[in-house]
């Protein structure tokens, strides 16, 4: 199993109840088969199986395990990729089609968090996103008429408006609002558990090494153990690994990523942090941060173009106290120490959207790849379409996703 973290994971210690699955025993047959078990497959899964469609799902480990518990938990619907830049790479009418995509994406893990029968962490919040130097604050302008102009819920602050409601104060900033933040790792074990309740048979610690297309079009699927199983349907949910499973119509930029988790902070000095907004900005690598029901400060940054986690604790160490450093400049007065910390494997399209939709050479077989920083944003949309695509919703007119370049339209 590829390693996709190293270090001390903040969100697996906030959940000591993660109900085990079976791995597959015996050949099984169904609808739809989904290869993944985080984020994206989890979601697939709920979707699936809460419409009525008889679903199996298959993880080489165990759920939420990988990326999912390395997730930062911040929900936002602008992108790594600016409005205004996506507009020149894919045209406004799809750029704008794809923000408006991810903020309904919000509001549909909103949804889904709701319907669960115990809090997973979920709150809107609006978000401040910060021009980082004098230098940035054009393009920032740009990014917020582009924004405005989409009727997306924005507003600009100035030097002073910032300084007003936070103890630091930079060039200009756009407030988005219609984010959210949650906890990944027991949003996607509490769905996971709903998704069983709702029909969904879900085997941890089977691993697919061989795909099949049978003669009268269904798939099969074969685990480590020699067990098959055959469907209609083949979703690849499988994140970053592994790259067997993966079309070569998958092209990716692996990189990895920086994250720290302070101990508590005393609510008198949380109260300076105005309404517990996300914060991140632009500078590149970018710096990015919220809080926790504990009042802690997660904090995330200091990108590299290097796939394999760092393996150094000397590197991890320093590396966190440098992004403590950054915190600490934003809120100079605040007592920070560092009590988890962590280092991850992230993906990146080559054209930096989601890879969503049916693969073209291998009829019935789709993928929801949500790589990016919006990853949890991006598995919603994928759950959704690929629901829609199979259920024959998008069978006489396009895709009203436009902003998502599914595989067949890549």
């Amino acid at each position: 199993m590829k390693e996709l973290h190293t270090g001390q994971l903040y969100w697996p210690t906030t959940r000591s109840d993660s109900r085990p699955y079976p791995a597959l025993k015996e050949a099984a047959t169904a609808q739809v088969a989904i290869i993944g078990g985080g984020m994206s497959g989890i979601n697939c899964a709920y979707a699936f199986s809460t419409a009525g469609l008889d679903t199996l799902l298959v993880e080489r480990g165990e759920i939420a395990e990988g990326s999912t518990s390395a997730n930062t938990g911040m929900l936002q619907y602008c992108n790594d990729t600016m409005l205004c830049d996506l507009i020149d790479q894919i045209g406004k009418t799809n750029a704008q089609l794809f923000y408006k995509r991810c903020l309904q994406a919000v509001d549909e893990l909103e949804q889904a968090a709701a319907s669960l029968p115990v809090s997973v962490g979920f709150k809107r919040r609006s978000s401040l996103y910060f021009a980082s130097t004098e230098q940035d604050l054009p393009k920032l302008r740009k990014e917020y008429e582009a924004l405005r102009e989409a009727c997306l819920p924005v507003e600009f602050w100035t030097a002073d408006e910032i300084a007003k409601h936070f103890p630091f104060k930079k060039p200009g900033a756009i407030i988005t609002h219609g984010d959210a933040e949650v906890n990944p790792f027991h949003f996607v074990n509490t769905l996971a558990d709903a998704a069983a309740k709702a029909g969904a048979r879900l085997h941890e610690h089977t691993d697919i090494v061989r795909h099949e297309k049978l003669p009268d079009g269904r798939h099969r699927l074969h685990t480590s153990r020699g067990h098959t199983i055959d469907a209609d349907y083949i979703v690849c949910a499988v994140g970053y690994e592994p790259e067997e499973l993966r079309s070569k119509l998958v092209q990716s930029n692996m990189n990895r990523s920086y994250s720290i988790v302070t101990q508590p902070m005393p609510e008198p000095l949380l109260k300076q942090w105005h309404q517990q907004w996300l914060i991140w900005e632009t500078a590149r690598p970018y710096l990015y941060m919220r809080t926790t029901e504990e009042g802690r400060i997660i904090a995330g940054g200091l990108d590299e173009g290097i796939e394999q986690p760092v393996h150094s604790e000397e590197i991890l160490r320093k590396r966190g106290e440098q992004l403590l450093d950054k915190i600490q400049s934003l809120f100079p007065d605040w007592p920070l120490a560092i009590e988890y910390r962590w280092n991850a494997t992230f993906g990146e399209s080559r054209d930096n959207l989601p890879f969503i939709g049916e693969d073209p050479a291998l009829p019935g077989v789709y993928y929801s790849l949500g790589y990016g920083g919006n990853g949890t944003v991006y598995s919603m949309i994928g759950a959704r379409t690929i629901l829609g695509l199979l259920q024959g919703e998008y069978a006489s007119h396009p895709l009203p996703f436009i902003g998502i370049r599914t595989s067949a339209t890549s």
